[in-house]
């Protein structure tokens, strides 16, 4: 666990917006050395310039976290800046939506690109340099943080692509706390599963590379469900990063924005359990079902 965090060193990707840059803010007020990782340059420099100023050594590159070579060359800049950081936090993602046979392919190679490749570069680059560095120190400690969603745990329909990601996020950091309990004690993991808070990722269309086709209708029907519900939440991103570090001091594996959704949750693992039909989604709100539904069967 990590208790002190002054002159501690924090690498954050998405750190342009949402949970990267509201974690960030909490770094920096905790004495924190800050390598900013965000695809998105005049988000990038925000950051930058506003944490900067509060006097915190600040270390920014703009990363495209699913390109290892741009991911390998970000690990050699922060351990020749700073050494092996001790909390690292794979935040980065992207969101897409619609029934599960309309995603083209670029629609699977970018989320998955973003949100599964992105965590995997940040794990097998930045592990092996805390190791190392716990190997040296036996009171060094370190933490790593994944972004998965609470779409990592349940299976809504209309956003089979999203679901994937997240659902691979969370199986890589339970095996990931896992593997590191048999070689270490210095080093920790944690999941991050947050429902709809906003951040900005319903709107990640505006870093896609590819230029993307027309959204079909399921898409734009999971977009406008989306949006309704970003935009009703009651938890902010601030809320969500003190959840983050609070687990990180307390060695908390499962961080959950919303723990109230976790009945939908037991519901699932009870049908795996019991052999039976995936339950309904909708059960505890049917009129969100039926809407559902009956925009996608129109026309």
């Amino acid at each position: 666990m990590i208790q002190d965090f002054n002159g501690r060193t924090a690498v954050l990707t998405g750190a342009g917006s949402g949970f990267g840059l509201e974690c960030a803010r909490i770094g920096a007020a905790r004495g924190m050395n800050l390598v900013l990782v965000d695809v998105q340059q005049d988000a990038l420099s925000a950051a930058e310039a506003e944490l900067a100023g509060t006097g915190v050594q600040v270390l920014a590159r703009r990363v495209d976290v699913a390109d290892g070579a741009q991911m390998e060359q970000l690990a050699h800049d922060v351990q020749a800046r700073f050494g092996a950081p001790h909390l690292v936090f794979n935040n980065a993602g992207v969101g897409s939506g619609g029934l599960i046979w309309e995603n083209t392919v670029s629609d699977w190679e970018w989320v998955l690109g973003v949100n599964v490749w992105g965590v995997i570069h940040g794990v097998r680059l930045f592990t092996p340099m805390m190791l190392a560095a716990a190997a040296r120190d036996p009171d060094w400690r370190g933490h790593i943080v994944n972004t998965a969603s609470m779409a990592g745990l349940l299976t809504p329909p209309n956003m089979g692509v999203y679901n994937v990601s997240k659902h691979a996020v969370v199986s890589l950091t339970e095996t990931l706390y896992q593997d590191l309990r048999l070689v270490t004690d210095q080093v920790g993991a944690s999941v991050l599963c947050p429902y709809f808070v906003p951040t900005g990722i319903s709107r990640s269309e505006r870093n896609r590379h590819d230029e993307a086709a027309a959204p079909t209708r399921s898409q734009q029907v999971s977009q406008a469900m989306t949006d309704k519900a970003v935009a009703s939440g009651r938890v902010s991103a601030a809320d969500v990063a003190r959840l983050v570090f609070d687990a990180v001091a307390q060695q908390r594996f499962y961080i959950y924005s919303h723990p109230q959704a976790l009945g939908n949750v037991r519901e699932r693992m009870l049908a795996i359990v019991d052999g039976q039909q995936p339950p309904d989604p909708f059960a505890a709100r049917p009129e969100v079902g039926q809407q559902l539904r009956a925009a996608l069967r129109q026309g």
